[in-house]
């Protein structure tokens, strides 16, 4: 049987799916029923709801040890999907406790349930840095704990390191580092957050680049990279670096609104970031935009 962490997410909804399909046995675990209701939406906007039927939910957060004691019993594989994306610096605790403890304690129950193998999925985010004469990051770049990463990237990250451990404790891996993953469902989080906002009216664009990469491209990778029988492969996962300035016109294009038409200069990103952090004191909410992310809207990085 499989066990899917992060069942109700981007990821982890369409790999139920196609899991599914495949006719797979599957577990998958939920943290409450507005996430779960997530899924169900996902899988009617395929017209697959009744595939559904066939997983087998049990409610549990990575976090919370006692609600994972009887997870990973009869579990043969494990995809680790479970994640959180925040840029707010005010989520650096529940980042590095969701994803870096959440992650150790699926490595320590894969370990003494004697997993088959598990895959998890990081982020590019998680990536080494250029030296100075490199213009190229790869699966082997080394990553410098004296450069500036996000919150967020350090703690994917540090749940890599943690999947490393366990390899090092005899546990199979394989891990996969997608680029901003592209897909349907799930506008209110993560990189959906960018659909919304363009189908919304977002007038503005910047010139910096990176990679981008359909959902389905992702699911199919992970199913062929637990498939393989390599232990402790990492995969960069993405299809093509594009400019933001490309990708949110096609956008724009494909939901037929108006086109951004501001070019955002890195000054006028540098004061809607002094503007958001404002706001965010104001009114209580969470900071939109951070300086790493301020920073990479105008990096070009391949």
């Amino acid at each position: 049987m499989i066990l899917v962490t992060g069942a109700t997410g981007l990821v982890g909804s369409h790999l139920l799916l196609h899991l599914l399909e495949d006719n797979q046995k599957v577990r998958a675990i939920y943290r409450n029923d507005t996430a779960l209701e997530k899924t169900k939406s996902l899988f009617q906007s395929y017209n697959k709801v009744s595939l559904l039927d066939a997983v087998e939910w049990i409610q549990a957060d990575i976090t919370d040890v006692p609600s994972l004691e009887n997870v990973f019993i009869n579990i043969d594989y494990v995809y680790h999907c479970a994640a959180l994306i925040s840029f707010d610096p005010k989520d650096e605790k529940i980042l590095r406790k969701t994803n870096i403890e959440g992650t150790a304690n699926v490595v320590n129950f894969c370990l003494d349930y004697k997993i088959k193998k598990l895959c998890y999925v990081s982020s590019v985010a998680a990536l080494g840095d250029l030296k100075e004469f490199e213009n190229t990051i790869t699966e082997a770049s080394e990553w410098n704990p004296e450069a500036s990463h996000s919150d967020y990237a350090i703690s994917k990250y540090g749940a890599e390191m943690e999947v490393w451990r366990g390899q090092q404790e005899g546990l199979v891996v394989t891990v996969i580092n997608p680029g901003v993953i592209l897909g349907i469902g799930f506008w209110d989080s993560g990189s959906g957050q960018l659909f919304t906002q363009i189908a919304n009216g977002l007038p503005f664009f910047t010139k910096g680049t990176t990679g981008f990469v359909c959902i389905n491209d992702v699911v199919k990778c992970m199913i062929l990279s637990m498939k393989n029988q390599m232990n402790g492969a990492r995969f960069i996962v993405v299809a093509e670096n594009i400019s933001y300035e490309e990708m949110v016109k096609m956008i724009a294009l494909a939901l037929k609104v108006k086109l951004p038409n501001i070019y955002a200069k890195p000054w006028m990103t540098l004061i809607y970031l002094r503007i958001d952090a404002m706001l965010a004191f104001v009114l209580g909410r969470k900071r939109l935009m951070s300086k790493s992310v301020a920073r990479s809207l105008h990096q070009k990085t391949a």
